[in-house]
């Protein structure tokens, strides 16, 4: 007789990688977020955070979230639409909105909620959404969950989209992207995109959760970067990055506040944001406009590492900003030099197939304000220690195809479960684990 739950007995492949000391998910932190932290008793600098403004320590931020509980209680009990709104929901709402220029705005529990409620809300049937084929993977999920089209151009891919746009101009249509690319840590092409936009009739949404508190003169994002802030209709903020919270922010013109707030079901059939996190958001707003030296170092950090990283010879693509991804190229030696660099005292995260091509496999590292030029030392040193026992950075690498086979036996032998390696099953799980959680 069939039982469902066959398939987690049969499941298997996760405790192989465990087993092997390369599963790279749900490591315990013992200690606050900051530049260093505690895992399994060893401290570890972290470049895999995205506490890029370092508030989630502040102590305005922290005392404002005690008192919020002392005040409220622990929870709201309830969704925002019934029981589960308080005037704090209502003065972050008014306060984002005023910051960001927008007229209104309507904050989710999470980021992921956001997208998934804004766009399945907006876009209707016979209506078309429209994203960057590396756009995250809640604005993926809000476009499924639409009854409208979804349709995707190559990344940053200016013609890829205007061919898209110009076979639809008469239709309605949302185009949706990230400010900041997180696994690439690239921008869009924001200026080109509205500019297209007004041509063939589109709206604009900007997913700015790693944007915020790091582009514009004033930190208020991609559109501020790029003065397009009138031209971009529709911004998403998370709060669980520059805000040290967790939530997120859609912010546009009243009207479609209003009808987001009536219909969206990520907002009405779910539970509002616990007293303590809105009033971590709110101290977060005040801070990051009180102390523009905090995104002032986070560059200086920025450019320290990207400098660094190129002089060392990697090949950080296309980034400028504080997502800083390396190159690596084969699957299972990202997995190889994740590990090496966890062993270092490092704790950053590979990224393989099919988050990005075969042969493209990469480590990702982001940098925040409270780095120090120590931490950072110590993770230029690492990777050139690592990258030059693996042959990343010698004159003459070039990135190994996954197909060959003897590079990938060399790597695979490194993996061992006892006298065994890990299966092709296993190892195929874990390049899908990460796919799902970066894409």
């Amino acid at each position: 007789m069939s039982d469902l739950f066959n398939k987690c007995l049969k499941f298997t492949t996760a405790r192989e990688v465990m087993a092997a000391g390369y599963y790279p998910y749900f490591h315990k932190i013992e200690t606050a977020q900051g530049p260093e932290v505690l895992i399994d008793g060893q401290k570890k600098v972290v470049c895999c955070s995205n506490n890029y403004l370092g508030l989630t320590q502040h102590p305005k931020v922290v005392e404002a979230s005690i008192n919020a509980v002392r005040k409220y209680g622990t929870s709201c009990t309830g969704s925002r639409f019934l029981s589960g709104t308080i005037d704090l929901h209502e003065k972050v709402e008014k306060k984002f909105a005023k910051f960001i220029g927008k007229e209104a705005a309507l904050l989710f529990t999470t980021g992921h909620h956001s997208n998934m409620g804004a766009i399945s809300t907006l876009v209707s049937k016979d209506e078309y959404v429209i994203t960057d084929k590396l756009d995250h993977a809640s604005i993926i999920d809000g476009c499924r969950l639409s009854f409208g089209q979804m349709l995707r151009f190559r990344h940053n891919n200016m013609h890829d989209l205007e061919r898209i746009l110009s076979k639809f101009r008469d239709t309605p249509k949302l185009i949706v992207v990230d400010g900041i690319f997180s696994m690439e840590g690239d921008i869009c092409n924001l200026p080109e995109i509205t500019k297209l936009a007004k041509i063939y009739n589109a709206r604009v949404m900007v997913d700015d959760a790693h944007s915020l508190g790091v582009l514009g003169k004033n930190g208020k994002g991609t559109a501020e970067h790029f003065g397009v802030e009138s031209e971009t209709d529709i911004i998403m903020v998370t709060a669980s990055k520059s805000l040290a919270s967790i939530g997120g922010f859609i912010a546009a013109r009243e009207e479609v506040i209003h009808y987001i707030k009536h219909f969206a079901r990520a907002l009405i059939f779910t539970a509002s944001l616990p007293p303590a996190q809105v009033a971590a958001i709110d101290a977060s707003l005040d801070v990051m406009q009180e102390e523009p030296e905090r995104r002032e170092k986070l560059w200086e950090n920025t450019h320290k590492m990207l400098d660094g990283f190129k002089s060392l010879g990697f090949n950080t693509k296309d980034s400028e900003t504080p997502i800083i991804p390396i190159h690596v190229g084969d699957d299972m030696k990202a997995f190889q030099m994740w590990r090496m660099l966890y062993d270092e005292g490092v704790f950053c995260s590979p990224v393989v197939s099919p988050a990005v091509p075969e042969g493209e496999a990469l480590i990702r590292t982001s940098y925040m304000t409270l780095h120090e030029d120590r931490h950072l030392d110590h993770v230029l040193n690492s990777f050139e220690k690592i990258g030059k026992q693996l042959g990343i950075i010698s004159g003459t690498y070039k990135p190994r195809k996954t197909t060959d086979k003897i590079a990938k036996k060399k790597i695979f032998s490194s993996i061992k479960i006892g006298p065994k390696e890990i299966s092709a099953g296993s190892k195929k799980w874990v390049r899908d684990l990460f796919w799902r959680f970066g894409k």
